[in-house]
């Protein structure tokens, strides 16, 4: 039997270095990642035939009474896990969700990303993307205790955590994954380590090993850490900063300008494309920003945004274009600031570029760029300016995406009904609850 070149490699790879199991990856539509692992004697026969799977037990798939699915290794996602044992190793590939039919599986997050690449592809684009995620290392899971009570690129001694970024790094890069660098961020024990730019749908996978392998880490050094959103109040949130460009075919940044007007080195396509996230980032907040949690992040006053405005330097703005290298193609790009790294990037990464090309496709027009700073601003003054808001709540957010038929296309109506018959639950479970806080204000005086 003739397999392709990566097949082939997978194959030699898995007999050279003693790998006796194989892990599938793949993710549930809220972004979990879900795992089954299979002997070495089976990878060949699954890349022909695929590995069933109860597809029922897995949020968002199918229903119990059409509940196989079938998982294709993607061979260009192979690597080894360098936390477990060299003897009888273990790998892992990432998996496209198909039908018994063998037809791509519409609630797959990978394959919805996978669309809206084609059809950026078909316009003559490439999406390249490079996420910032920050995270909290605490002393186990039950509580919050930091490991340090340092700043923004704070080292040692309040940095204690080095030694398990170093080890974090160290990790991606045995698994091919480039980081750019690492720093203390600005919570107490909060941290960020920075990916290299890469192709769209090789950093979603990037990304959901990114949070496994900081996990696995910080575990090793007895530790644990969180991507959620906002686990300390009074403090900074986690946020997903993700920067963002097309490039062409022939590898042209198709965001830079020389020549524009305006000295911000952007082109037409760059200006349509930050119009249409500007349009459409209400819509798609509920997939950048999914739990309830999220918007306790997202409130004035801890560098998340929460208005709908644009600019250079200003980080109050929702999407910021970055001046470090002035007039140089390669770092012409833009910077979306409202995810979170709890999201499923999978499908974060297919809403922003959707509502990016929809921006291209109808030709908005970029707005003025926002260079005040919007928390010191009334709402008034923003109201005068004609600024909106991000949604406010979870509640909010699903509502907007709900009414939004650019979500549905860019979706496909499985993912999209599913999101938000779950996200209705969970806002209403919310609401219901009963808090601490509202307990200790009330109970005694009312």
């Amino acid at each position: 039997m003739l397999f392709s070149p990566q097949i082939d490699y997978v194959l030699k790879s898995v007999q050279s270095n003693d790998v006796h199991f194989v892990r599938f990856w793949f993710t549930d539509l809220l972004g979990s990642l879900k795992s089954f692992a299979v002997t070495s004697s089976e990878v060949e026969s699954a890349f022909e035939e695929g590995m069933g799977f109860d597809g029922s037990s897995i949020v968002g798939f199918t229903r119990i009474e059409e509940s196989d699915m079938l998982a294709y290794p993607d061979p260009s996602t192979f690597q080894i896990l360098p936390w477990r044992p060299q003897i009888n190793s273990v790998a892992r590939m990432f998996c496209d969700i198909r039908t018994p039919e063998g037809d791509p599986f519409e609630g797959d997050p990978r394959h919805a990303l996978k669309r809206m690449l084609a059809k950026a592809a078909a316009l003559g684009y490439t999406m390249n993307v490079g996420p910032e995620l920050e995270f909290f290392y605490f002393r186990d899971a039950e509580t919050t205790v930091p490991l340090d009570n340092g700043s923004n690129f704070d080292l040692t001694p309040l940095d204690v955590a080095s030694d398990i970024r170093r080890d974090t790094v160290l990790s991606l890069e045995h698994m091919g994954i480039p980081v750019e660098y690492s720093h203390h961020e600005a919570a107490p024990s909060q941290h960020e380590i920075d990916l290299r730019y890469d192709e769209a749908l090789s950093m979603a996978d990037a990304v959901m090993t990114y949070r496994l392998v900081v996990k696995e880490v910080a575990m090793k050094h007895n530790a644990y850490a969180t991507f959620m959103p906002k686990p300390l109040a009074n403090q900074y949130g986690n946020g997903m900063h993700v920067h963002q460009s097309l490039s062409t075919g022939d590898g042209v940044n198709a965001f830079f300008d020389a020549d524009d007007p305006q000295g911000c080195n952007l082109s037409a396509i760059a200006k349509s494309y930050i119009a249409g996230i500007l349009k459409y980032a209400p819509e798609f907040t509920a997939v950048t920003n999914q739990f309830v949690n999220s918007y306790k992040r997202l409130v004035p006053g801890f560098a998340a945004p929460v208005y709908v405005t644009w600019a250079r330097r200003n980080r109050s703005a929702l999407v910021r274009v970055p001046h470090y290298r002035p007039g140089k193609e390669t770092a012409t790009r833009i910077e979306v600031r409202s995810p979170d790294p709890s999201c499923n990037p999978y499908l974060v990464f297919a809403v922003m570029l959707g509502a990016g090309l929809a921006g291209i496709e109808e030709g908005l027009e970029l707005p003025p760029e926002f260079t005040s700073n919007a928390y010191a601003l009334s709402d008034a003054e923003l109201k005068s300016r004609g600024v909106t808001m991000l949604p406010n709540n979870l509640g909010d957010a699903i509502e907007r995406f709900e009414g939004s038929a650019l979500m549905r296309e860019v979706l496909g109506e499985h993912i999209h009904s599913f999101f938000v018959r779950n996200k209705r639950e969970e806002w209403s479970a919310y609401c219901a609850h009963i808090s601490e806080w509202e307990l200790r204000r009330y109970l005694s005086v009312l």
